[in-house]
């Protein structure tokens, strides 16, 4: 594998921002694992598992496009730091109540639905903001991948500490320390000077506004795509996340720090997956790839839901996490390399509603579903349905090529 590149560092607003963000991101996933542990330990139901991941991305689905219309709009540094602020406050409630011994199942889910509407909000106007921070499209792709490698960093890092911290200290001490982690953020925030990249004035309505990114989004057959596969994905692969408290605790016989491990190992894939991709000049060849990484997160799940030991399952959910992640950050270097800039919000708040957006149904379907026939066969049905969407998205891959090809040509794009 290349060495990475390193370019998108040499911006210093970047280069704060990141370094901010990996603090919140390790807080977040230590949260994640800890509200997701003490909600079975509660009530030991997959059911309200499922719940709880449909509460906190049901938001992003209803709210990310009205987001990305703001996004287009908004001063993003400014929308940015608000955010940041709102979610050091979700969290320090989480703790107060934790610490306070009155958290209650509906305290949890209902606080996870607050920090679903704060990531609605922040998602698209942070996929826009990168553009402010690395001062051009040039070193877009690097910024894209680099930022994906630092959340799958924190993605691994968090849930191993989540695992041990819970049995060290307890469920409560993991979201005090997430909301100390937004410290680093706000710091990082008001370090950062960014110059606004100029915008057209334009008085048009919300309605108008969504409707022109549906439209401009549907009619490009590349878009439209991408966008379903990724839906696909984020539907059928990660509801594994969701069920990760039943794998543990009724196939493997194992405790929070294995759930820990377990899910670290994913996120060790997704680090390998952004590694690679951050060493890539550009968009080309991206299509082919995310063929490659659909089908192999669809049959490593397959794997992973049959898994006779742990010893196995650990590998397989390296390979889902390579699979699931390179397959979202391809997808949103092709539309941030593709598409016009003065529908890049809308456009990417699409793409978040497509991944984060529709986790919530796949999370509350899965959830149900194993209470029913039981956590192997219903990850089972999920991998076996993305390796045909990666089937069928190989049968379409030259009409896609032909429309891309002018765009790259246009920009200056080499043949890789």
């Amino acid at each position: 594998m290349a060495l990475p590149s390193l370019r998108a560092l040499r911006h210093r607003n970047f280069r704060l921002f990141l370094g901010g963000q990996i603090f919140a991101l390790i807080g977040y996933w230590i949260q994640m694992v800890a509200q997701s542990w003490l909600l079975y330990r509660l009530t030991g139901s997959a059911t309200l598992l499922g719940v709880l991941a449909f509460a906190s991305s049901l938001p992003i689905l209803l709210l990310a496009p009205v987001a990305g219309w703001w996004a287009d709009r908004c001063n993003l540094h400014r929308t940015m730091f608000a955010t940041q602020v709102l979610e050091l406050l979700q969290a320090a409630t989480l703790a107060a109540l934790a610490l306070a011994g009155i958290l209650a199942p509906w305290h949890i889910i209902t606080l996870a639905m607050v920090m679903g509407i704060l990531v609605a909000i922040e998602l698209p106007i942070r996929h826009a903001y990168l553009l402010e921070l690395v001062d051009g499209k040039e070193d877009l792709p690097n910024a894209i991948a680099l930022t994906s490698l630092m959340a799958n960093s924190g993605r691994m890092v968090g849930p191993a500490l989540a695992g041990v911290l819970i049995g060290v200290l307890s469920e409560a001490h993991c979201f005090l320390i997430n909301a100390f982690t937004y410290v680093a953020v706000l710091i990082s925030f008001l370090m950062i000077r960014v110059t606004a990249l100029p915008r057209e004035p334009s008085k048009q309505r919300l309605v108008a506004g969504l409707r022109e990114g549906f439209a401009y989004s549907w009619n490009l057959l590349p878009i439209r795509a991408l966008l379903l596969t990724l839906m696909v994905v984020a539907l059928l692969a990660t509801p594994y996340s969701t069920l990760m408290p039943v794998m543990v605790r009724e196939v493997f016989q194992g405790d929070s720090a294995l759930m820990g491990w377990l899910m670290s190992a994913s996120g060790g894939g997704a680090i390998c997956g952004t590694l690679y991709l951050a060493s890539r000049k550009n968009a080309r060849g991206l299509i082919r790839l995310i063929i490659f990484t659909v089908l192999a997160a669809g049959t490593a799940l397959v794997l992973f839901a049959n898994a006779p030991s742990v010893w196995i399952a650990l590998p397989l959910l390296s390979v889902v996490g390579f699979g699931i992640l390179a397959t979202s950050v391809s997808v949103n270097t092709i539309l941030q390399t593709i598409v016009d800039d003065d529908k890049r919000g809308r456009v990417m708040s699409l793409y978040t509603a497509a991944f984060l957006g529709v986790m919530p149904f796949g999370g509350l379907v899965a959830g149900a579903l194993a209470d029913l026939i039981g956590p192997r066969a219903t990850l089972t049905i999920g991998g076996l349905s993305c390796v045909a969407a990666a089937l069928f998205l190989a049968r379409n891959r030259h009409r896609l090529r032909e429309q891309i090809r002018p765009i790259y040509e246009k920009l200056g794009i080499a043949r890789r």
